[in-house]
């Protein structure tokens, strides 16, 4: 009953119409960068971060999920009549949607899409109400030690699912992890790599960071490397399914609902894993199986979209009860916590119980919104895409560079901003990922403080780690994510080799 009391109050925070305004104005930004090809949600919010310095932190909260939210939802749009994924969710959806689009049924895939996750979304809202709590409470019991070994193995699962490969990941996490140490030592009250340069003593600005390397990157990276694109747009039908494709839809959101949502809780990077794994299911569960990479089958977008949504919202669950990001946007969305200097984890519902419970409850309102925004609406948002990309950059860059030169009106972070933004175009040229940085620089800190904790606990011995039952646990679950993947790939290898050896020999 506790829960639900404060699920109502939550619901009177977000429902104030200046809250309402702000889920409204989210919403619709978020569908916009969806629907935008390349822009996506962590850039969207790196930009919007400087906003901070002015807003309410509830207000500013429930804006920032909105456009995370909604930008799920635009992402689906592109993927159907374009077949350019706005977000790397809707990657999945395009295999599908994109071939019903091109057989007459685009009306039938978005509005499938639009469904399917306003369902999951939903469902998955309801459960993080109920386990968020439990998880935090849990967690309050945690020490030092265990909390450090969560944080490496956060460390060790967003660098090695994000990005290309391991090493590309790890490496990233070390450019974050350095870039964390600038600034004057928390114990000592020493200066730490600042070169003597007095703009530094404060360390860096995590906003700047995410800024620089999401927003600034990302235009400069489309200047200096995308051709002209030639883009072919399917055209509309009306936005509604026959009673067949409600019959095909249903089963296949409440299976990737739950497919989803576990991916989303652990610290497993993003929603990739979960769309694809939800699109093999339907493939295999469907009883017009000749219609998957031909006509395109309306459970091959169902699933994959609902499955998307549900990890997406999964993520508030780490985010909120432990303080660990485990997907881009969130890494941002914890930089703005940290901004109103609110640290997210076990504390958090009972230090800052109003602004959790309207945030929860905004996911609800923001569900429904985003219904009523996306089926309708649909052509609207479609016109985007007529937006030549030269101003569209353009305007990102201004953006940007206003918003961080407003928080200090210093020219130097103008500088550090381009100078990172540089990085990032580096980095995405040689497919190093962008969030184990943003990752490594706030979580860094913390981990550290965490370490020294843990050893005077142990008075400065390391095996404190190993006599504790749950951080000796999470050393062994940091090893095996670590060392698996490359004995499957190398049981893998062995085995195709053996196999051409037969092959040869016969």
């Amino acid at each position: 009953m506790e829960i639900w009391n404060q699920l109502l109050q939550g619901f009177m925070t977000a429902g104030t119409p200046v809250n309402l305004l702000w889920a409204l104005v989210g919403c619709t930004i978020g569908t916009a960068v969806g629907v935008l090809p390349g822009i996506g949600p962590a850039t969207a919010v790196a930009m919007l971060l400087p906003i901070t310095l002015k807003v309410d932190p509830t207000a500013s909260m429930i804006f920032f999920a909105g456009i995370y939210y909604g930008a799920m939802y635009g992402g689906s749009t592109t993927s159907i009549l374009l077949n350019t994924p706005g977000e790397a969710g809707s990657m999945v959806t395009a295999m599908e949607g994109n071939k019903m689009a091109k057989s007459g049924r685009a009306g039938a895939a978005l509005a499938t899409a639009a469904i399917g996750s306003f369902v999951a979304g939903t469902i998955a809202t309801v459960l993080v109400t109920l386990f968020a709590p439990v998880v935090a409470e849990f967690a309050v019991k945690l020490g030092p030690p265990e909390y450090f070994m969560l944080m490496v193995l956060a460390f060790c699962t967003v660098s090695a699912v994000l990005g290309g490969s391991t090493l590309r990941g790890l490496t990233a996490l070390f450019v974050g992890l350095a870039m964390g140490l600038v600034g004057i030592d928390q114990i000592t009250g020493q200066a730490r790599y600042t070169g003597g340069v007095p703009e530094l003593m404060d360390g860096l600005e995590v906003v700047l960071i995410a800024v620089g390397l999401f927003a600034v990157a990302e235009a400069l990276y489309a200047v200096l490397y995308q051709g002209r694109e030639v883009e072919t747009q399917n055209r509309m039908s009306k936005v509604h399914m026959t009673a067949a494709e409600w019959r095909r839809s249903w089963p296949a959101w409440l299976r990737a609902t739950f497919i989803g949502f576990p991916f989303g809780t652990i610290p497993a990077g993003g929603s990739e894993i979960p769309t694809f794994l939800s699109y093999a299911t339907e493939k295999k569960l469907s009883k017009h199986k000749e219609e998957f990479g031909t006509t395109g089958a309306i459970e091959g977008v169902a699933g994959p979209e609902a499955a998307n949504n549900a990890a997406i919202t999964a993520t508030l669950i780490p985010l909120l009860t432990l303080g660990i990001p485990t997907s881009n946007t969130t890494a941002i969305l914890l930089g703005a916590f940290q901004n109103y200097g609110i640290q997210p984890g076990p504390q958090l519902f009972d230090k800052n119980a109003a602004l959790v419970w309207a945030l929860i409850a905004s996911l609800y309102i923001g569900n429904v919104m985003l219904l009523i925004l996306n089926l309708p609406l649909v052509g609207l948002w479609v016109k985007l895409l007529k937006i030549p990309k030269a101003p569209l950059y353009a305007g990102i860059l201004i953006f940007a560079t206003v918003g961080v030169y407003g928080m200090r009106q210093s020219a130097f972070d103008l500088v550090l901003l381009y100078a990172i933004g540089l990085l990032g175009v580096v980095m995405r040229r040689f497919g190093f990922p962008a969030a184990p940085v943003v990752v490594g620089m706030i979580l860094g800190p913390l981990a550290e403080a965490q370490m020294r904790n843990a050893l005077s606990i142990g008075e400065g011995k390391w095996t404190v780690f190993l006599e504790r039952p749950m951080s000796a646990t999470l050393i062994v679950v940091v090893l095996a994510v670590l060392v698996l993947p490359r004995v499957v790939g190398w049981h893998a290898r062995r085995r195709a080799r053996a196999e051409d050896a037969g092959e040869v020999g016969a």
